[in-house]
């Protein structure tokens, strides 16, 4: 099987958005090489299923069917100046009582002066947080806890596709998970423009490759696809028009949108996706970009459910 050239312009221009980088990077190893070994209830996740960081990492969850060994506290989906916030049910931390999620990265690491991300994998025993990294997180849960899961075959990375996966994430990172950021919060006309062509021909890669393949890396369903697909699932409702990516809709894409609704239509992935947070997040939270806080109703004509076609391909 050939391997496409994943390789578009990267120029950096004045005005370009830059994401922080994840703070807290322990792992949790099976081999007992660190202090954090993969036990049942020892593990506490911090999501908002209004972010896609966060949703790949649920989705691993659900898939290896560690949702009994690794319990969660939801964020609201609404952010303001202090940021990740537990208001009152459904939106609670049962485990540590926070109001807000900064509380969890000052006890952790007191004076801490970052952004406040989600996911946030927190550990029981030592009272902090292990991992903030949602492309770690991914490889954990995928993996480490496998004694534990209840899916414990599921292989997300599998050793003959790694060379792949790896390159796939690296490229769908770059120009489409933090692509679609890159055009919204990009501060000149300029550093938008670059965004713009860096995230539709990196679309364009990916629908021609899944013309000759069904999945990104290959014949199966791996990390890389999951790492994709939570861009895909929010693009239509919320990019398209609040990030101005709106050279075409994922709807005119016709690869990836028979890819994008096959995986919606694998067991237990339909259920981790909060639309209704996801609209919410995106529209409230970003004053600069949506002052009025209207909440677009569309769009109305993506069926998730409609048959993908994606079985010709094997």
């Amino acid at each position: 099987m050939s391997s496409p050239s994943f390789s578009l312009g990267k120029e950096v221009v004045d005005g370009a958005f830059q994401r922080q980088r994840s703070r807290f990077r322990e792992w949790v190893r099976a081999d007992g090489s660190t202090p954090y070994t993969p036990e049942p209830g020892r593990y506490h996740l911090y999501l908002a299923m209004a972010c896609p960081w966060s949703h790949r990492v649920e989705i691993v969850r659900h898939l290896k069917r560690l949702t009994d060994v690794i319990d969660v506290s939801y964020a609201h989906p609404y952010r303001d100046e202090r940021g990740w916030a537990f208001p009152g049910s459904p939106h609670t931390d049962a485990l540590n009582g926070f109001e807000f999620l900064a509380e969890a990265y000052e006890r952790s690491d007191p004076g801490f002066e970052g952004r406040v991300s989600v996911p946030a994998l927190w550990d029981r025993e030592t009272g902090q947080i292990v991992n903030n990294e949602s492309g770690d997180l991914v490889r954990m849960l995928g993996s480490e806890f496998d004694e534990h899961a209840g899916a414990p075959a599921l292989d997300l990375y599998p050793r003959d596709l790694r060379a792949e996966i790896d390159r796939l994430n690296d490229f769908v990172y770059e120009n489409v998970n933090n692509g679609v950021y890159a055009c919204g919060f990009a501060e000149s006309q300029a550093a938008y423009e670059q965004a713009f062509t860096n995230l539709f021909d990196a679309l364009a890669v990916l629908d021609e490759l899944l013309g000759t393949r069904r999945y990104v890396a290959g014949d199966r369903i791996t990390e890389a696809d999951w790492r994709l697909w939570v861009t895909l699932v929010r693009f239509d409702a919320v990019y398209h028009t609040h990030f101005r990516a709106n050279g075409r809709r994922l709807v005119d894409h016709r690869n990836l949108w028979g890819y994008a609704r096959e995986l919606f239509q694998v067991p237990g992935v339909a259920e981790t996706v909060r639309m209704d947070e996801i609209k919410e997040h995106y529209y409230t939270t970003h004053d600069m970009l949506n002052p009025k806080r209207i909440i677009p109703a569309g769009p109305l004509d993506a069926d998730w459910t409609e048959p993908h076609g994606r079985e010709a391909f094997g």
